[in-house]
This record gives structure tokens, sequence and C-alpha cells, in this order.
């Protein structure tokens, strides 16, 4: 096989008490990727569709991932990738995390898979690192495994998979505005106090067991960020009153995808996911900025191949 078409899914990271740590995979928006082997060496990004971004590898998320792994290897031909970016960057829904998980995974099934997927996470780190100025894996994470995914260390890196709820549906809405990660991390208190410190502790360690326990209660009483979400909620317009009318529309509990700006909603079902869908949409109008909206299960398959 010398050519690869791949989908390359959005995710959800941090997940309101799981700062840095904590991600999931959506199963309705991604980006589609080709690549292939040539003869010529080295790594080579030949077509972009959707957005601008660079042609340069060394300055393509995808290019640094993937000159991470072909560095690693000792090859006598090169890779050529094609994006046809469909997440816009800065959206907060992992648009990086897609396009360093998609060039490994593309290349590693082409040569055999002589590469585990936490070894490919671990390219993948070094493009993500390209974006948000740091090295974590709380979007590769669940891009690459699917489902929930805790990032338990990145220096030895360790992935652990959380089981999903089967009726977990995620209503996603997406301002037309651009929050850079590094900008959004230049916000966040370099201290905080002690009693907020234990607050997130057993909020996420009862997100853990929700979601073990398939107790959507639970669940939903843990998706509350005491120490990120209140400093970074501010550079979202509409945040407050987007939570609020997804709560009242039934949704277990709603929070920052990412950096933002997308707001992320966690729901029991299908039907009560479409209805928060359709809450939200009523509030943001008033808002008037241009948004997409995103309901989709949860992709507990991750990255996967389309032919």
């Amino acid at each position: 096989m010398n050519e690869i078409k791949i989908f390359s899914p959005a995710t959800v990271a941090n997940v309101s008490c799981g700062f840095d740590v904590m991600g999931f995979c959506l199963d309705s928006v991604g980006d589609e990727m080709v690549i292939r082997k040539t003869e010529k060496k080295g790594i080579h990004i030949t077509h972009i569709e959707g957005f601008n971004l660079p042609y340069e590898t060394d300055k393509n998320v995808s290019g640094v991932s993937a000159l991470a792994m072909y560095n690693d290897l000792d090859l006598d031909f090169g890779f050529e990738i094609e994006i046809y970016k469909k997440i816009k960057p800065g959206s907060g829904i992992g648009s990086s995390a897609a396009s360093a998980v998609g060039s490994v995974f593309g290349m590693n099934e082409l040569l055999g898979r002589p590469y585990s997927k936490r070894q490919l996470t671990e390219f993948a780190i070094k493009g993500e690192a390209l974006a948000s100025k740091c090295e974590h894996a709380d979007n590769l994470a669940p891009a690459m495994f699917g489902g929930f995914a805790l990032v338990k260390s990145v220096s030895p890196l360790e992935i652990l998979e959380i089981p999903s709820p089967k009726e977990l549906y995620a209503t996603i809405i997406h301002p037309q505005i651009e929050i850079k990660t590094s900008e959004s991390r230049a916000l966040l208190p370099k201290e905080v106090k002690l009693e907020d410190a234990i607050t997130q502790w057993a909020n996420f360690g009862s997100l853990i067991h929700g979601l073990h326990t398939n107790n959507y209660e639970i669940i939903g009483k843990s998706l509350k960020d005491v120490i990120v979400e209140p400093h970074r909620s501010k550079l979202i317009p509409y945040f407050d009153a987007v939570t609020k009318a997804a709560i009242n529309a039934g949704a277990l509990g709603s929070g920052i995808s990412g950096s933002g700006p997308s707001i992320f909603s966690l729901s029991q079902g299908e039907e009560t996911a479409i209805n928060v869908k359709e809450a939200i949409e009523k509030t943001y109008s008033k808002a008037g900025i241009e948004y997409d909206m995103h309901v989709s299960k949860i992709n507990t398959k991750g990255i996967k191949i389309l032919n």
C-alpha cells in the first residue's frame, strides 16, 4: 500500500475539571488527510484545502509530528501529505491535534504499523507543541485512542483509556471567533487556593467514577471547573448564557472545549442533546456572532482509515 486516506476526528480537551489531562473524541466532525509514499526522501506537504496553513514542513503541525517520526526511522523514501482541513484552527475542538495525529497515523499504516498508538502520540506531541507552545496530549490521546482518554503522564507518556457510557452525547457550539491556545494559557493563575484544588480533585475523581459506572447524575455533578474556567470564560461571549440554556434544556453539564471559544455540553441520549442544541441556538442568536453547531455521539474508535 502506497497511499492512504484517513479521518482524523475533532476532540474536546480539559472536560471541565480535567484540565490538561482529560479529553474525549467526537464522531461528527474531523479532518481528512491523504498520506502517500514518494521516492523523494523527507516529508512534503503538497496540498491544503479549507484553511490557510503553511506548506513549510517545519511550520506545519502535521509536518512537525511527521518529521519527528521520520527522523526516528532509516528510510530511503519519503512521504507526501495532503490536508483537507475541516476543523477550524483556534476553534477549541482539537484542530492542531487532528493534524498532528493524522500524519503519523497514516505513515505508520503505510509502514506496516511499526509503532504503537502510544509511540505515535509521542511523535504527535511535537507537532501539537508548535501550536500551543507546550507539550500536552489531552487532545491527541482521544483522537488517537477514541473515547475518553486520561493522560496520566507526559514524560514518560502514559495514557489510560476511560469507558464511555453508551448514551452519552455531546453538543458543541463553535462561535466564529479565534482564541489561540497560547494566549488562553497566558490568562491562567500561577497559584491556586488549596480549597479550590481540593474541590477540583474531588470533581475530577467523581467524573472518572461516573464514567466507569455509567452514572449520568454523578457525571453531571462533576462537570465543574473552579480553577481554569473562571478565567478563560471571560474570552467567550455569552458563555454563562449558553451554559445556563444547556442545563435548562436537560444537559448534564457544560464547559469550555479546549481553550475555547467552543463550548461543550454532555447529555444522556441523542434527543436531549438535540434539545440542548436548539436551546443554545435560541440563546446565541442574540449574540450577533456567527457559529457552528455539532451534535455527536462519543467516538470510541478515534482516528480511522477511509480507504
